[in-house]
């Protein structure tokens, strides 16, 4: 089934939208406190659809998502008691408690490998909040790791191009059903099913 590239496409269709830039901000803000889709699936394809956007983009993306960073640091600054009860509903609790035991130990280190790496860059702009790390320094390591991540990401699809999009045809729907059994498996393997 061929689902992936079907989508790929569309979302190439997409990315070329007067407002795309709008609906990158959005996403690039939501994900960093409370939405599960990483920006990075929106931002590669608007890069590889006008590569002369792509550092624009990479800007956008990188202040949107320390923004929505600041608003989850806000969460759980001011509004934990809320949301404890859906941490706990979607089973991120543990990887919460983690979070927490790493900011105790590594502080801004945390935040940047964080906002670099693939983890829920969410559960620890969250937890700086809990924990209240100094704003100034979480501000700092937000847009250090987010904006390498972001910059890396429209760096390798500019440079990429074409090359990269043929390649993305070729592997589109292998690595979605690759990731979606995954997915799958670690979802079995950490509720212990």
């Amino acid at each position: 089934m061929r689902i992936f590239s079907r989508l790929y496409d569309w979302v190439l269709v997409w990315a070329r939208h007067q407002h795309a830039a709008w609906f990158l901000g959005g996403l690039s803000f939501a994900e960093s406190s409370f939405f599960p889709i990483p920006p990075d699936v929106m931002l590669a394809p608007m890069t590889l659809a006008r590569r002369e956007k792509a550092w624009r983009y990479a800007w956008i993306t990188t202040i949107a998502s320390v923004v929505g960073g600041v608003f989850g640091y806000l969460i759980g600054m001011f509004a934990f008691d809320l949301i404890e009860p859906w941490i706990q509903e979607f089973g991120y609790a543990e990887r919460f408690r983690m979070a927490i035991e790493w900011f105790q130990v590594w502080g801004f280190w945390v935040v940047f490998l964080a906002g670099f790496s693939p983890v829920p860059y969410k559960l620890f702009t969250i937890s700086a909040g809990t924990v209240g790390m100094a704003f100034l320094p979480f501000i700092l390591a937000s847009v250090i790791g987010r904006g390498a991540r972001f910059f890396l990401v429209a760096g390798l699809i500019y440079w990429g191009g074409e090359r990269m999009d043929r390649m993305m045809r070729k592997y589109i729907d292998r690595l979605g059903w690759i990731f979606i059994v995954l997915a799958i498996v670690i979802y079995l393997i950490v509720n212990g099913i």
